[in-house]
């Protein structure tokens, strides 16, 4: 089923106050999942973006600053949750350390993540997978060219990560120490929630050191020799805000989980 829906958005300055707040529309799909569960998606339009960091910014593995053209497409509004995760995959348990059906899926690797992609594809006969780096980033950016989507920075009013550590000029808040329910804080101008935040978010890419020779067309960049490393992206609740940049890249051992990863799913348009 598609809709239309309407959301606000929340601009940050650098000290983490609230200077404006803004009103959105976005094109959403719900795919069924079994009777009680559902999979809700909204339209990415897709278009140009520069990807990465210029120089005196964010780490040299975001370099170099390089302008990538994405293909529209669909992605989750929300990471895949413990009840879609169960939904899907047909079991009456899942491997998360945190346990609450709209608490995100955490303690999967990328191949737990791509399986689940894989049986989402068989269940719905819509073509479900891991987003690519840059699909992930020009989503979670949404126009924006601010450290994060908020802007100059994030607080944990809006987020949640480690609030011990700050970025910026912003004021210290709070460690929860756990994952919160998908959608407890504002979404970016795309409609896509906890982008920066609570679990971090497995790509499809293999890891590469920096972004000489990657693809400027947003696809999966293939590596050139075997490696055991992927990326994952947008800091967690155990994270420092640099993690939650919309820049950021982690390499993480593909077959290893932790109890602060998890992972979003993206469709093609088409469908």
């Amino acid at each position: 089923m598609r809709n239309k829906i309407q959301f606000e958005t929340v601009q940050l300055n650098q000290f983490g106050e609230i200077i404006g707040r803004s009103t959105h529309t976005a094109e959403q799909l719900t795919v069924p999942l079994n009777n009680d569960i559902s999979l809700k998606l909204v339209a990415i339009p897709g278009g140009e973006f520069m990807m990465g960091s210029p120089p005196g910014v964010g780490h040299d593995d975001e370099r170099p600053y390089h302008p990538v053209t994405i293909d529209p497409f669909w992605m989750g509004i929300y990471p895949i949750t413990q009840a879609q995760w169960k939904a899907v995959m047909g079991v009456d348990d899942h491997p998360s350390r945190f346990k609450g059906p709209n608490l995100p899926i955490d303690n999967v690797n990328w191949l737990d993540a791509q399986a689940y992609c894989q049986l989402l594809t068989d269940h719905t006969s819509n073509e479900f997978y891991l987003p690519s780096e840059a699909q992930w980033e020009f989503a979670c950016r949404a126009g924006t060219t601010t450290p994060f989507y908020f802007g100059e920075t994030i607080t944990t009013e809006f987020v949640n990560f480690q609030g011990e550590f700050v970025y910026g000029q912003a004021p210290k808040g709070i460690y929860r120490h756990v994952p919160t329910n998908v959608g407890s804080f504002p979404p970016n101008a795309f409609g896509l929630f906890d982008m920066h935040g609570n679990v971090l978010e497995w790509c499809a890419d293999p890891w590469h050191k920096n972004y000489e020779g990657a693809p400027r067309n947003g696809r999966v960049w293939a590596a050139s020799h075997p490696t055991p490393y992927s990326i994952i992206r947008g800091g967690s609740w155990h994270d420092t805000p640099d993690a939650a940049r919309s820049a950021t890249r982690i390499r993480f051992i593909a077959a290893e989980a932790d109890d602060f990863i998890g992972f979003r799913v993206a469709m093609s348009l088409s469908k």
